[in-house]
Order: C-alpha cells, then sequence, then structure tokens
C-alpha cells in the first residue's frame, strides 16, 4: 500500500556555513582565553532583483540583505569591541589577526581618555536552535526567464488598462537569508526566504502634475510569493482613474479612517524609533518618559516583533543570538515598554527584545524594527464611514518621518476618498499630507476592524543610513488628524 503527503520544500541552511562552523568554533574557544565573552555571527544569503519596464530589464544577484561575511564581538573590562572578516586560512591566523585589530581598539579608547558605557557581560548560557522555514521557489533557484516573462505581460497589460500610464514598471527580490550564531555555549542556525515585489505606474493629472501608485506583495516564503501581483495589478486602473482626476484637499482638521497601509504607516513612524530603546540611554526619545502613562486611547494596542508576523522579517533570532520576540509595546493606550538590543538592555538593566539588527555583518548593531503592528478590533468599516459626518477614507502610504524627541509625525498619503453625511462622495484628493502630535492622534482612535494586513515592502533606514527590512500594518482606524 502506498502512501502519499504533501511535500513541504524548506529553505535549506547553507553548505558554506555549515562546513566553517567547525573552524569558527575553534576561533571562539582561542579568543575565549583573551576575553571574557566571544561571539561569532556569520551569514551567507543570495538573492535576485528583477526590475521590468517599457523602457528597460535588469536582473541582478544583489540586494539589500545578499552578503556573505563573519563578525567577532568580544568583551573585557566593561568594553565590547567588534572585527569583520569575509574569507580566513585557519582559526589560529584568524584569531592572531582579530585579536590585533581588537586590542588596538581598546586601546585607542585607553590612551585618548573617551568617555564610554561601562557595559555589563552578555548572558552566555548554553542554546541551541536549527530553523528552516517553508519556502517553495528558492530566489536562487528560481527560473529567471519564467518571472522576466511574467513581468513583461503584467507591463503590458498595465499599459492597455491603465489610462494614461506613461509606463508600468514591475519590480521584485528575494532574498535566502542564513544566519549562524555561535559563542562557547550557544549554537543558532537559521535559514529563511523572504520577496517583495511591486507594480507601480505613473501617468499626469489633471493639472499637469505627475501622478504615482503601487501595489505589492511581500511575505515570508519563496518566490512563488510573487504571483500575487497578478491580482494585485488589476487594482492600478481604478486607482489611477481616481489620481488623475483627483481634487486639492483643503487644510484642516478631519475625523479620517486609515486603510491597513497607512496604520501601518502610522504605527512605524509614531511608535518606531520612538521607542527604540538605544535612543533612551541617549535620552534622546520622548517615550522614554512615558512608559506606564496613556499615549493612545483604549482602542490602540500595539505589537512589536519579529513573532508577529510571518513576514519579511520572521526571523528565529536577531544578529546578537537573541531569540525573535513578540512585546506589546501599547496596551489599551498604555505605553508598557519599547524594544532594545542586547548592549543597550544591560545599559538599562532590562531583557533584551530580539530587535538587535543589523545593515550588514560589517554594519554596527543598532536596535531596529522588526514587525510594527496596530492590534484588531471588533467594528466594520462601513459603520466607520457612516459615523462620519465630514472626513476622508486615506489610502496608500507613501513616506512618513518622525521626531523622536518630541513626538511630531509627519505622513505622506496617496490619496484620500472624501466622507459626508456618512457615505463616500467619489471625490478624491491628492496627494494628502497628515501632520499631528502622536499622543493626540492615537487617543483620538475610536474605532478599529476586525481585519488587519501587514505589509513589508520597503526598507527603514537609522537617521540617513543603516538600512533594514521592516514590516508594518493593522486594521482600518477611525480616528482625527491634520491633513493639508
Amino acid at each position: 500500500m502506498a502512501f502519499y503527503g504533501v511535500i513541504i520544500l524548506k529553505a535549506i541552511f547553507s553548505q558554506y556555513l555549515a562546513s566553517i562552523a567547525p573552524e569558527l568554533k575553534r576561533l571562539v574557544a582561542i579568543l575565549g582565553e583573551s576575553y571574557d565573552y566571544v561571539s561569532v555571527l556569520s551569514t551567507d544569503s543570495k538573492g535576485i532583483s528583477l526590475t521590468i519596464s517599457q523602457r528597460a530589464k535588469n536582473v541582478t544577484t544583489q540586494n539589500i540583505t545578499t552578503e556573505r561575511g563573519s563578525v567577532v564581538r568580544v568583551y573585557k573590562n566593561g568594553l565590547y569591541s567588534e572585527y569583520a572578516f569575509n574569507s580566513f586560512d585557519s582559526a589560529e591566523k584568524l584569531a592572531e589577526k582579530a585579536k590585533e585589530a581588537l586590542d588596538s581598539q581598546l586601546a585607542l579608547l585607553k590612551a585618548t581618555g573617551s568617555k564610554v558605557y561601562d557595559t555589563a557581560k552578555l548572558d552566555d548560557s548554553p542554546a541551541e536552535l536549527f530553523v528552516e522555514k517553508d519556502a517553495e521557489i528558492l530566489p536562487e533557484e528560481c527560473d529567471v526567464g519564467e518571472f522576466i516573462r511574467l513581468f513583461t505581460e503584467l507591463s503590458d497589460e498595465g499599459m492597455k488598462t491603465i489610462p494614461g500610464a506613461l509606463d508600468v514598471m514591475v519590480r521584485a527580490s528575494g532574498t535566502h537569508i542564513n544566519k549562524m550564531f555561535l559563542t562557547a555555549n550557544r549554537d543558532l542556525r537559521q535559514s529563511y526566504s523572504y520577496v517583495e515585489g511591486l507594480a507601480a505606474s505613473y501617468a499626469p493629472g489633471k493639472d499637469g502634475d505627475m501622478k504615482f501608485t503601487h501595489v505589492g506583495v511581500s511575505g515570508c516564503g519563496g518566490m512563488e510569493l510573487l504571483y500575487g501581483l497578478r491580482e494585485k495589478i488589476t487594482t492600478l486602473p481604478g486607482i489611477m482613474a481616481d489620481l488623475v482626476a483627483s481634487e486639492k484637499i483643503v487644510p484642516g482638521e478631519y475625523d479620517i479612517i486609515t486603510d491597513p497601509t497607512v496604520t501601518g504607516l502610522i504605527a512605524h513612524e509614531a511608535f518606531g524609533h520612538g521607542v527604540e530603546m538605544d535612543m533612551f540611554v541617549k535620552n534622546r526619545a520622548l517615550g522614554k518618559d512615558y512608559i506606564d502613562k496613556r499615549v493612545g486611547s483604549d482602542k490602540v494596542t500595539m505589537h512589536e516583533g519579529a513573532r508577529c508576523d510571518e513576514s519579511v522579517t520572521a526571523f528565529a533570532f536577531d544578529d546578537e543570538g537573541t531569540l525573535a520576540g513578540d512585546v506589546t509595546e501599547i496596551d489599551h493606550g498604555i505605553l508598557k515598554t519599547g524594544i532594545c538590543d542586547a548592549l543597550s538592555a544591560l545599559r538599562l538593566g532590562i531583557e533584551p527584545t530580539g530587535n538587535g539588527k543589523r545593515q550588514s555583518y560589517d554594519h554596527k548593531v543598532y536596535t531596529r524594527m522588526t514587525n510594527t503592528v496596530f492590534d484588531s478590533g471588533d467594528d466594520k468599516l462601513e459603520d466607520m464611514i457612516k459615523s462620519i459626518d465630514h472626513g476622508y477614507l486615506l489610502r496608500g502610504m507613501q513616506s512618513g518621518m518622525e521626531d523622536p524627541k518630541h513626538w511630531g509625525i509627519q505622513c505622506i498619503i496617496e490619496r484620500g476618498y472624501e466622507i459626508k453625511d456618512g457615505a463616500l462622495t467619489g471625490v478624491c484628493v491628492s496627494p494628502v499630507v497628515m501632520t499631528g502630535y502622536v499622543p493626540d492622534l492615537l487617543c483620538g482612535v475610536t474605532m478599529a476592524t476586525s481585519d488587519r494586513v501587514v505589509e513589508g515592502n520597503g526598507a527603514c533606514g537609522k537617521g540617513y543610513k543603516e538600512w533594514v527590512k521592516v514590516a508594518d500594518g493593522g486594521p482600518y482606524l477611525k480616528t482625527k488628524a491634520r491633513l493639508g
């Protein structure tokens, strides 16, 4: 008798990392004779990026998260130091080179009398983890020709159906992430794939200004997720028609409804950098003074962490070997905590949250966002619309920024749909700039729908640099805001 089952394909862990693990463990042991703590983070991540439009076709095996290399972190006399490398002959030779570089860093700090944080030693209690997440088509193994044909077809279809389109671009990337974290007592290994794709178009508006719109797909998984662009692109003609006919908004304060993309933008900007607790250490964030205080209405609960959603940032452990978390930042309007990397946690006397991330192996660790998500409620979108005398349903995020020290927020939103007397009027305004003071915006939340969407197309910088993948989202929210 034959038995048949479902075949689940995995993102198989890097053979390269597995092959160098024994020598890296020897490196940890050798350096451990000179330092009180030693860790090694090694990465081997392969990917692909494709951009297809009417004007160009481009395929590359590089994107924001493709890399191969390692970084050693050591601790001695209250100080941490790091040494990055991407090749080596033997543990002994590498240890010699690393020790010379690491000791010179520590000596320079001492010689210059530089003010530093006297930080405790990181925990190195025994731990082992091996994770290979599901993925049907790995980026490095995909049929590139098939995706070029698919994206070309989607671009051609868009040109035929989107009114006034000057071009239709389809862009996608995927990365197979492999990371290994080793200490004297820990061996953590993970392998997962994430993809993101978008279809975008631009066309002249009725006043001659250029209108731009995009739709996308993203998630933790293989390149098979990109087939979802075929359905997404069918929404572009209607969106572009609205944008081309759109009017300018009359500035003022309005009742608003935010769709999940705008809700996610608010989550990211309002309680993103503002509760990254390396900013608490430096007294650069107002959130530090609001722990256990009200910052939103009872309708506002927000989570942050790689375990919140199977998105582009759904890793098992961060770049310091801290297991991924799911942190409740805001609980029914009360700010409970922020997020932090391991060293910031030591300096603040708290537990790390699994948010220590590097742009790449040779960059510094910072506290960074992963999934930043508003919880769902139990309201219905149609009831939200009926409850508004005059306001706007806001759709499509473009960009945003915040001031963590004063909690100001600015969000650029693609379009808004006017609501009068509890009904949509059919009038579209574009673009829309939403500004305000974060607690005012969140304390004004009175309704939240039961559905929730998390999206991860794009990246976030720390200041003007240090780009990492993030995702955000939530349900439809009703609140008040200043629009212009």
